[in-house]
């Protein structure tokens, strides 16, 4: 299923705009989520794109934000604390009431969590919350600020490096989580529960998990994310807890599907593409040809996800599909005996004053090279003559062409 990402902005706890992504299935939600990132972290953490892509694809929309002071939402995280987390994630759910429906699902990752979980009780309409990683009292983050513990408590604040950046935290934060207590938001909150974690989690300890699920009463569920890490960088673990989840959710939030979407504003006829963003990470495309849909990316060494084919990627594609199928039409034509092509391509910037046979001198050149795998009965005069015929596929001709591309707005 097809599905959509909308930027928003609502106020926070501190009265700063902070900035949200509202996942959304193609149709009618059947309910939505909110959702809860990890200490210092992002609504763009990968954990949570992922979580929330899926989950809108089983037809339940998502609302990610960041915290006040971090991501993109405004705001100095220095005077922030638990509490104001908290009191975020209301605003989130008030945002999700008046504009939409409120979550019927809660859903927190490491602190994101603890935060739900003390939130819980006062979303009323929310009927399940799920933990990810969530540490059973929000004071143990202080084990992570222990370097820097005695310079907040002599100075009133200090920097402190987390995960490879820089922030300063102030001492009413180490007394604002000293003083949050969940056991008791636990046992009233009166919703299924449902406790992941991973047995091996070096920064929230298992003993965690137990205590959550200890202090919650019936329906409550814990599974094992046996050897994920806390921010379930790995894409399968991320992927595994959005499908349990998502099948875990709909025993108490319906399993029905959402309501078909109208056709799309812009109809794309034979002979045309459409590229249009996913929302769901920062390069995410899906490609549109007909009825015909695949998703195009950048590798997360660039930033993207790595969930489909870079543009280059394609590009080599169109040849190669085009040079195998230019081989079959003829091959077909002769009567050969062509069992299968295969083509391998590549793409590489060169310098101009190493190509001998390249027009252009200065700078630099595209260069893509071809090899062709022919597997067949045939001799070597025929062989040489399918690899003359690989140049007069269409796509060849085009790129070594003379082009021009036009653009314009539309609408």
């Amino acid at each position: 299923m097809a599905v959509s990402s909308e930027k928003v902005t609502f106020a926070g706890a501190l009265g700063e705009q902070l900035a949200a992504r509202l996942d959304l299935p193609d149709g009618v939600p059947r309910a939505y989520a909110l959702f809860a990132h990890c200490f210092t972290c992002s609504k763009d953490i990968f954990a949570a794109q992922r979580i929330a892509g899926a989950l809108a694809e089983r037809g339940i929309a998502v609302l990610r934000f960041d915290f006040t002071g971090l991501g993109a939402s405004g705001g100095d995280f220095a005077n922030t604390n638990f509490s104001s987390n908290i009191e975020d994630l209301i605003a989130a759910a008030d945002w999700l009431r008046v504009n939409h429906e409120a979550p019927a699902l809660l859903i927190g990752h490491s602190l994101g969590g603890a935060a739900v979980l003390a939130a819980a009780p006062r979303v009323a309409e929310a009927k399940a919350v799920a933990t990810i990683g969530a540490p059973g009292d929000p004071e143990h983050v202080a084990s992570h600020l222990a370097p820097a513990r005695a310079e907040i408590e002599a100075k009133g604040e200090a920097e402190v490096t987390i995960a490879g950046r820089t922030f300063r935290i102030q001492k009413q934060f180490l007394e604002d989580i000293g003083a949050a207590k969940l056991d008791g938001a636990i046992a009233g909150m009166r919703k299924a529960l449902i406790v992941f974690h991973a047995p091996r989690d070096e920064t929230v300890a298992l003993e965690n998990a137990t205590r959550i699920f200890v202090a919650a009463k019936h329906p409550k569920s814990f599974v094992s994310l046996d050897d994920a890490d806390h921010l379930l960088t790995r894409k399968a673990d991320a992927i595994y807890v959005a499908d349990v989840l998502s099948a875990w959710a709909s025993r108490y939030i319906g399993a029905g599907e959402p309501t078909a979407a109208a056709a799309p504003a812009t109809p794309v006829e034979h002979g045309s593409v459409l590229v249009r963003e996913t929302g769901k990470g920062k390069f995410t495309n899906e490609v549109v040809a007909g009825p015909h849909t695949i998703v195009m990316d950048e590798p997360t060494s660039v930033g993207g996800l790595d969930t489909g084919m870079n543009p280059y990627d394609l590009l080599l594609a169109a040849l190669g599909g085009c040079t195998s199928m230019t081989l079959r039409m003829y091959a077909e034509r002769k009567k050969l005996a062509l069992d299968r092509v295969g083509v391998r391509l590549s793409h590489q910037k060169i310098h101009a004053q190493d190509c001998e046979d390249c027009e252009t001198k200065e700078g630099k050149v595209d260069l893509i090279e071809r090899e062709l795998e022919i597997d067949g009965d045939l001799n070597a005069a025929t062989r040489q003559r399918l690899l003359e015929i690989a140049d007069m596929c269409p796509v060849h001709r085009t790129l070594e062409s003379e082009n021009k591309i036009v653009t314009r707005l539309r609408g």
